[in-house]
């Protein structure tokens, strides 16, 4: 019996990202034709969910209300495991992360490296340069997270990654809301699931705006240091559907 690759979903959590999604949703269409893609609007007050309505094969799903990064992510992963799908890759809305890079993700879970894959912008020399601030700060976070559970992570914040079906059961039932990306490498290492980097070239935002600002970085900091600590005392209900 010859063997079949499983199907991938891109999910993309978008917030008033009319300026920039539509360049993201065509090149995604150009360059991974294979890969059904979901695009969250997470109550966007924008034309975001007009422009993607109007292209052709995307897949919307409009949530009422702004929830955050973590219930947009939560709700898309939910999609992805009752759809079937057996890969879901995370990419940002804003043009940040390289889409032609996604194959090199689904390639790595493919061949059972991990059961999440990361896209890094700091295993490797790249041009990303963040100010001296979100630098210090995300390798505190990293050293902090390393501390607690290992694994030798350099991107925690990153949001551009690829999950197999087990950690996608992991996510739809448990996943942070605010900040979610560190967190979320607690949770699975809690489950007993792995996760590994490749390298990858991320782009400056090519509109809208961030939602941390200089201002709330040591809020940030603070926040997401107690979280993961306190995700390693949680008890989680095992997942429904592993297969």
């Amino acid at each position: 019996m010859s063997w079949e690759a499983p199907a991938v979903i891109v999910v993309i959590p978008a917030y008033n990202e009319e300026e920039s999604i539509r360049g993201v949703l065509e090149k995604l269409k150009a360059i991974t034709p294979d890969y059904d893609v979901v695009v969250v609007d997470d109550g966007s007050w924008d034309r975001t969910a007009q422009v993607v309505a109007a292209i052709p094969g995307i897949r919307l799903l409009c949530l009422p209300f702004n929830l955050g990064i973590g219930g947009a992510m939560q709700t898309g992963f939910k999609y992805a495991l009752r759809e079937g799908y057996g890969i879901a890759v995370q990419c940002d809305a804003d043009g940040q992360h390289p889409v032609e890079q996604i194959p090199a993700l689904v390639a790595r879970i493919n061949d059972g490296s991990a059961d999440v894959i990361i896209g890094s912008r700091y295993v490797a020399d790249s041009d990303y340069q963040p100010s001296v601030l979100r630098r210090v700060g995300k390798s505190l976070l990293s050293r902090w997270i390393d501390f607690l559970i290992g694994g030798g992570v350099t991107d925690t914040t990153s949001g551009f990654r690829a999950l197999n079906r087990n950690a996608l059961a992991v996510f739809a039932q448990n996943y942070p809301e605010d900040y979610p990306e560190p967190e979320a490498l607690v949770i699975l290492h809690r489950n007993g699931l792995r996760c590994a980097e490749i390298p990858v070239q991320m782009s400056p935002r090519q509109g809208g705006s961030t939602s941390i600002r200089p201002q709330g970085a040591l809020y940030y900091m603070v926040k997401v240091a107690l979280a993961v600590l306190i995700d390693m005392f949680r008890k989680y209900a095992p997942p429904g559907d592993r297969g």
